[in-house]
């Protein structure tokens, strides 16, 4: 996997300050009832379970926000494999900055390694094969760069960012142009130039439609292995064909092995299942040893 780099700061920074907006508030009152100011401790987030991690330079800026004194060592990386109870931070400092920003990071990195682990897991589904796992647009508002981010953590692709930076002409592109061959005509004709043209075909015929009227790119949506065999077989060697739509872990490798190019799947990020990762205080005291 090629060295992974968090998404510019700019994409991510307005969530992260809505969130703590919203969760710190004012201020935390528990905290404040309970525990002295000015008193210290050594904490851990760990892994409950095996998993990918990621999001980890996302959960330093958050302890950061909080609290620019606290210690804080990573004790693995994003994209690495981290078995159940391993430890994947150390803090140091404030307790009272500690649980501040405790379940905001605990939720980043419990989103995020769950996308990350998902992915891997359709990625390991298919190795061996030729097949790319690409994931979708279907993210929740704000967390595009991010879940985009976990998927690429995961070893999985990325597709297009928006509805900017990639043709895919769609169901309702088609009936709105009145066909395939008009829909990729057109496209064709006024595509810029860095920038290929992607066509969702039902049918063989839609298939032929496509490529005949210029297509790239075919998107191969909730056809079977058998079907896209048979598309495959009477395309020109140069499409790249991607299927989608009914793909699980259960028969991801089925559609691999038809040869497609790519399988994109909306479940990397619309349906991942929050990993189970933890904070725990390992040492407190008035003057705890800062690292």
């Amino acid at each position: 996997m090629s060295e992974l780099q968090l998404p510019a700061e700019s994409t991510w920074r307005p969530l992260l300050d809505l969130a703590l907006a919203e969760d710190l508030g004012p201020g935390d009152v528990t905290s404040r009832v309970s525990i002295p100011r000015g008193k210290t401790a050594r904490a851990r987030i760990e892994a409950r379970e095996d998993l990918v991690a990621c999001g980890l330079p996302l959960v330093a800026a958050v302890f950061r926000a909080v609290d620019v004194g606290l210690a804080l060592e990573p004790q693995t990386e994003d994209g690495k494999d981290v078995t159940a109870g391993a430890p994947l931070l150390h803090i140091e400092g404030s307790v009272h900055s500690i649980l501040a920003g405790e379940r905001l990071s605990l939720n980043f990195l419990g989103h995020l390694s769950g996308v990350a682990t998902t992915t891997r897991r359709y990625v390991d589904a298919v190795r061996g094969t030729s097949t790319q796992i690409v994931d979708t647009r279907k993210t929740l508002p704000g967390f595009r760069m991010l879940d985009k981010y976990a998927v690429l953590a995961g070893g999985g692709t990325n597709h297009r960012i928006g509805l900017f930076d990639g043709i895919l002409l769609k169901d309702n592109h088609i009936a709105a142009a009145g066909g395939v061959a008009a829909a990729v005509r057109n496209a064709r004709t006024q595509a810029p130039a860095n920038l290929r043209v992607q066509c969702e075909v039902e049918s063989l015929e839609d298939a032929r439609a496509a490529w005949e009227a210029g297509a790239d790119m075919l998107l191969l949506d909730n056809r079977t292995p058998d079907e896209i065999r048979d598309i495959i077989a009477a395309c020109p060697k140069d499409l790249v064909l991607e299927a989608s739509g009914g793909i699980t872990l259960d028969n991801v490798r089925a559609y691999a092995q038809t040869g497609v190019h790519r399988v994109s799947i909306g479940a990397l990020t619309h349906s991942a299942k929050n990993v189970d990762v933890a904070l725990e205080i390992d040492e407190a005291g008035q003057g705890a040893r800062r690292a």
